[in-house]
């Protein structure tokens, strides 16, 4: 059973996580993803959950639909994730990590200690 959190929509995180397997390479360009109704039933919310996400993603131009065939990746999808998710990671992240690293007195050395 797929368990989602309380932070962000359901439909949010069902465009997250198809985009965490755009990346990952389960989906590549011109790709067919499943079914809105095959991605509902995997993932055990409403249909309608389903159609929100995928809407999402394909105004973001992330993938596409063909009447009577499905949804597929867009070409160039996964470079357009990519960007977008640094440019979230630079602008919402770091700063709330650097944040509380000042706060818990840790320094930039102490994490590039860690990291290596």
């Amino acid at each position: 059973m797929t368990t989602f959190s309380n932070d962000k929509a359901i439909y949010l995180q069902m465009a997250d996580r198809l985009c965490d397997e755009i990346l990952a390479g389960l989906y590549g360009d011109d790709d067919r993803i499943p079914s809105v109704r095959e991605y509902a039933v995997l993932l055990q919310v409403n249909t309608n959950t389903a159609v929100k996400a995928y809407d999402a993603l394909a105004r973001d131009g992330i993938i596409y639909n063909r009447r009577g065939l499905g949804y597929f990746v867009s070409a160039g999808a996964r470079a357009t994730i990519m960007q977008a998710r640094r440019r979230e990671f630079m602008e919402q992240t770091l700063p709330d990590v650097f944040r509380r690293m000042r706060l818990l007195g840790i320094g930039i050395d102490e994490v590039v200690k860690r990291w290596e």
